[in-house]
């Protein structure tokens, strides 16, 4: 591991909520944790009262909760207040069109004002809320409101006409449909979303879920062809609050943005629930990825703790530093990345441009929160994705004939396991029990991702336990090549799979992205090879290189392996619903 640590800074010591971190994981217990929030009467937890209703109690109603800029330039802002009184309309709405506790309500929207009310007004509800990505084809939008058994959809006309309509026979348990932009003339057979928050009262007295009461539903992409409906619970508030405490360091004068679409879980999670919770001011950006307004909303609206994707980061690189001279930044303070492992030349990278390194950290939709993150106050190790949260009993396991056996050497490769217990873990994929009982075994929940601890307490990530590259006896993660590949200067993204091999089993293929400037030619890829035999040794390094214009990715940002190597030997693609464009 040739990077050295990132110093952490004595000012962001002095002001981290995470001081001390041995300290805080021995003093630490999710009873005390519990204590943060108010709760309601007999013992009952709604997350929405907890992101937004004890704010105005405590006297912060007149405090900015949400700023949204719109594509146009339009903004528009909720106070603490304001959000209460909206999102108070939306869980009479849903009242009065018979819709009550356990129900489901799903959206399809993009990041509209709309979004954030339907989400906080149906867990006030006592509604279970499911958001969907826009970008959904009908497909994938049928299968995952069939496995919820939606009964309501929020959406707008267009997306509505475009990907649902044809298809909502298909759908026969849904009870309503409705629109945010209709305008007064809502398409047949649904109901304008305005015209009823209008009618509605803004007074409403939020429902007393229960720790265990369902309250999110978000789904999650797999080998075959079924998404899997992870269950969360009312008592995750109390993870989410705690986990952007210490993970994103949150404080409550924080302006923060969250880049993170809220069909993905981190968008919902982080985007949405933990920092209102911690009761700091929130920034929406409706439009898309453009190096040029992010780094504007970024200076103009002073934000001090940003929370982002590898994808955006390596899109950031690949136009350069040298854009950044334009912008003052100097609000920001803290800069964090989700969705899969950060590259450690990314990291390196922002110290350079930013003065500042992008924190990574780890945690899945199952898990419902962080896990495991570099902290304010802890030096960066790039490439790393840090040391477990409070809380957070992590380990590497092997897989035994009767079980698995946590392997306490330092630097030995084995699958990331965590001790069950904290409150953001799923309770189930929704109707698959059997495939819920397989993520857990001897006492630990096998997150299907191998990682090393080395000797500091840092966890490395190698690969998905699916991903990783058996050649001539070595095991190989592919994300050991992609970093190193990643440090040449002709690099902007990298992926790589194995393939079949006659003598070693599997040999490494890597597909590559190129900056700006740079040819795909056969000297360049012969270039890419021997750097990487340099770095890797003949061993590890790939044998093949093909170049991509784009690497299929999630909308979260994911590079879809998998899907690579389907098309590459001929198999089947599984579930791609969530697959972003490959055309930009």
């Amino acid at each position: 591991m040739p990077w050295e640590p990132i110093e952490k800074r004595r000012s962001d010591v002095e002001r981290a909520n995470l001081r001390d971190y041995d300290e805080a994981v021995q003093s630490f217990s999710w009873d005390k944790a519990r204590l943060l929030l108010d709760g309601l009467p007999d013992g009952a937890l709604n997350i929405a009262h907890e992101a937004v209703d004890r704010h105005v109690a405590h006297g912060s109603g007149d405090k900015l909760a949400l700023r949204w800029l719109g594509r146009d330039g339009h903004v528009e802002d909720f106070s603490y207040d304001r959000l209460r009184r909206e999102t108070n309309r939306f869980a009479n709405v849903l009242r009065s069109l018979g819709i009550g506790k356990g129900n489901r309500v799903y959206s399809l929207l993009g990041r509209l004002p709309a979004l954030y009310i339907s989400v906080l007004g149906s867990l006030k509800n006592g509604s279970v809320f499911c958001p969907m990505f826009s970008a959904f084809g009908p497909e994938p939008i049928v299968s995952r409101m069939t496995i919820g058994e939606a009964d309501v959809l929020v959406t707008t006309a267009t997306l509505y006409k475009r990907k649902f309509a044809a298809v909502r026979d298909q759908v026969p348990g849904l009870r309503h449909v409705l629109i945010v932009d209709a305008d007064g003339n809502p398409p047949e057979g649904t109901l304008d979303f305005t015209a009823l928050m209008q009618e509605a009262s803004d007074e409403f007295d939020i429902e007393r879920t229960d720790l265990q009461d369902m309250a999110l539903l978000h789904f999650t992409s797999g080998t075959t062809g079924k998404p899997k409906g992870a269950v969360h619970v009312h008592e995750a508030v109390v993870a989410h609050q705690v986990t952007g405490k210490f993970a994103l360091d949150l404080h409550q004068d924080d302006i923060f943005w969250c880049t993170a679409d809220p069909g993905w879980v981190t968008g919902t999670s982080y985007g949405i629930i933990s920092p209102l919770t911690i009761g700091a001011t929130l920034i929406v950006d409706q439009a898309e990825f453009d190096a040029e307004r992010w780094y504007s909303i970024l200076r103009d609206q002073k934000v001090t703790v940003w929370y982002t994707a590898p994808t955006a980061i390596r899109m950031l690189m690949k136009i350069g530093g040298e854009i950044l001279k334009q912008y003052d930044l100097s609000a920001l303070r803290f800069m964090a990345s989700v969705g899969e492992p950060l590259n450690p030349e990314a990291v390196v990278w922002s110290q350079t441009v930013f003065g500042r390194p992008f924190h990574d950290n780890w945690w899945q939709t199952e898990t419902g929160g962080i896990m495991i993150a570099n902290y304010a106050a802890m030096d960066v190790v790039p490439g790393s994705m840090g040391k477990p949260l409070p809380g957070i009993d992590a380990g590497i396991v092997e897989h035994t004939g009767d079980g698995a056996r946590e392997i306490t050497r330092p630097g030995t490769i084995g699958e990331l396991a965590l001790r069950p217990g904290w409150p953001s873990m799923m309770r189930a994929y929704l109707h698959e029990e059997a495939r819920y009982r397989k993520c857990f075994r001897d006492g630990w929940y096998l997150t299907g991702d191998l990682a090393l601890r080395d000797a500091g307490g840092y966890f490395w990530f190698v690969g998905r336990a699916d991903d990783v590259i058996k050649s001539a006896g070595h095991l190989i993660g592919p994300f050991e090549v992609e970093s190193a590949l990643m440090e040449h200067e002709a690099v902007a993204e990298v992926a790589v799979i194995g393939i079949p091999d006659e003598i070693a089993g599997e040999v490494v293929k890597a597909y590559v992205g190129l900056k700006a400037g740079y040819r795909p030619d056969d000297d360049l890829a012969k270039e890419l090879l021997g750097h990487a035999r340099k770095r890797l040794g003949p061993a590890v390094a790939p044998k093949q290189i093909a170049f991509r214009e784009n690497l299929p990715k999630t909308r979260s940002g994911k590079i879809m392996r998998r899907l690579l190597k389907a098309r590459e030997l001929g198999l089947p693609e599984g579930d791609i619903s969530t697959l972003e464009s490959e055309e930009r």
